[in-house]
């Protein structure tokens, strides 16, 4: 296997680096905790996993910008190609090939309204993505709760790293995200969508703790702007 790098930018945005770059969830602008700004992102591929502001984020002005590939769920690309911009669309248990990397794009809990259409447009589902790059199988589990098929997304797709939200109220808390640990069983699992407000306040530490203590999975704590290497 090849290496990947990957960074946070901070919630839930991610970059993944090896040939070529895919950004995923682009929250980048009104994103307290980004190390940088969209200028500075040159991404070939963006995935979307839903159609809230602070996912969608500034995809559309980074996707003007360099033309790069960006992948949705239909009813979401049908708003970003509204304002312009192409986008392919797609959508669950569906894997697409973009530049040498193969995107599934698998189910979430969660709500998908576009904010930025002032809700005249159809935001379709949550989604999640599987991520093959490099050898590698990496589950990006957007915004959700757990759900007993996650133990399906585990089985099926064997994830090297779990990227999963831990801030509760809008997404899982601790407690739901262990059992989601427990279900995926990944070898590594980073806690994401947390700490950017007040209201999705949470100790990740506790998180590690608690799935360190239960589970085989070791939890890698990331800051904004962090690179790890697999």
């Amino acid at each position: 296997m090849a290496g990947v790098k990957i960074t946070w930018l901070g919630h839930s945005a991610f970059l993944f680096e090896a040939e070529k770059k895919l950004l995923i969830d682009p929250f980048i602008s009104g994103n307290p905790l980004a190390p940088c700004s969209p200028e500075e992102l040159n991404p070939d591929i963006i995935a979307v996993t839903h159609g809230h502001s602070d996912h969608l984020g500034d995809t559309i002005e980074i996707g003007k910008r360099t033309g790069c590939r960006i992948i949705s769920i239909h009813e979401v690309a049908n708003y970003i190609k509204s304002k312009g911009v192409f986008a392919e669309g797609m959508n669950k248990g569906g894997t697409v090939s973009v530049e040498g990397i193969k995107l599934t794009m698998t189910e979430a809990l969660h709500s998908s309204s576009i904010d930025a259409s002032g809700f005249s447009f159809d935001g379709g589902c949550p989604a999640g993505f599987i991520i093959r790059i490099n050898g590698h199988s990496i589950y990006h589990a957007g915004d959700t709760g757990v759900f007993g098929d996650m133990q399906l997304i585990g089985e099926l797709y064997e994830p090297d790293i779990a990227l999963l939200p831990i801030g509760d109220k809008f997404t899982m808390g601790i407690k739901e995200a262990t059992k989601a640990v427990e279900l995926i069983r990944p070898k590594i699992v980073i806690p994401m969508h947390y700490g950017t407000f007040d209201v999705i306040s949470q100790d990740p530490f506790e998180f590690k703790k608690v799935v360190e203590s239960k589970t085989n999975t070791k939890v890698t704590i990331m800051q904004p702007g962090q690179s790890i290497e697999l």
